[in-house]
């Protein structure tokens, strides 16, 4: 999540909302409280590095200006804010910017547009622009906002890491009709994007409504021509296997066993009428029955039939 939040910096300081520490703070010859505490909170943040420690200072810089210092202005109060969101970000705290702005811009319409840029950059990098969508929305139709150097910026930002990224393409169509801040060239190039998104949208559709293979056939598909070759071989082995089994379940039990013993007379030539010959005819019949019961399961026994 570190690697989201450097990047929407990099960003945003490519736009020129950053403050660098390179880069002169527009205060008053004598610092106001506000503006000392600004220039703690710049050093902390580029310099020592302590996110902490820096958004304390912002938070107390915005504090004084509520309580009213007299050199109090909006352009200190927009830095102090664009601090405390880069300290917010550094830490992982992303979640927590909109609620913090807040405290100090209740009326999103009221945002300085640095503000407004900075939080759709950072929220379009960490993948949540629905966190903007309506704050973003209001600032934009806001008549007092569309005079602004950098409405048109903006409705950019807007199109391109809100509205776009979330489908709200009837939303894109309607920001961009009457849209004098954007030259013939910008309102090609979102017309472009606008329709793209569509043609998306459209093929995403129709592969959704592609039916799916059974699950048989896919199965299928999936096993090579010799692994279907050689279940087709097993499957029919094991019909063979199963109309055997059933013929021999249907032969009649007294019947078999009556070959089974006069096969054994006939093999070791004994009369049975001879009381000698008994035990050895028990002795076959027991046998055989013990046979029958290790060969055929409960379900396939042979019916005793006469």
């Amino acid at each position: 999540m570190r690697d989201d939040f450097s990047g929407a910096l990099a960003a945003i300081a490519g736009s020129g909302g950053l403050l660098r520490s390179s880069e002169p703070l527009s205060l008053s010859p004598v610092l106001s409280p506000a503006a000392s505490l600004l220039e703690d909170a710049a050093d902390l943040l580029v310099m020592r590095k302590d996110f902490a420690a820096a958004l304390e200072k912002c938070e107390k810089g915005c504090q004084s200006l509520e309580d009213g210092d007299p050199n109090s202005s909006e352009e200190l109060k927009c830095s102090l804010s664009i601090v405390g969101i880069q300290a917010l970000a550094e830490m992982d705290r992303w979640r927590d910017v909109l609620p913090w702005i807040l405290q100090y811009y209740q009326d999103p319409e009221c945002w300085p547009p640095k503000i407004l840029e900075l939080c759709i950059l950072l929220h379009s990098k960490v993948e949540e622009p629905q966190a903007m969508l309506e704050i973003g929305s209001d600032w934009l139709h806001s008549s007092t906002n569309q005079h602004l150097p950098s409405y048109g910026l903006l409705v950019q930002l807007y199109l391109f890491h809100v509205l776009l990224p979330l489908g709200h393409l009837a939303e894109a169509e309607g920001l961009l009709q009457g849209c004098k801040a954007l030259s013939e060239h910008q309102q090609a190039e979102a017309h472009e994007s606008i329709e793209e998104k569509k043609h998306q949208w459209l093929r995403q559709q129709e592969e959704c409504l592609v039916p799916e293979d059974p699950p048989d056939v896919a199965w299928k598909q999936h096993l090579g021509l010799a692994s279907q070759k050689m279940l087709t071989v097993l499957a029919q082995l094991g019909r063979v296997v199963g109309s055997l089994a059933g013929q021999l379940c249907s032969i009649p039990y007294k019947k078999t066993l009556l070959a089974a013993v006069m096969l054994c007379l006939i093999i070791v030539k004994l009369d049975p009428a001879s009381p000698t010959s008994l035990p050895f005819i028990y002795r076959v019949l027991h046998l055989f029955h013990q046979a029958r019961l290790a060969v055929f399961s409960s379900h396939c026994r042979p019916p005793f039939q006469d």
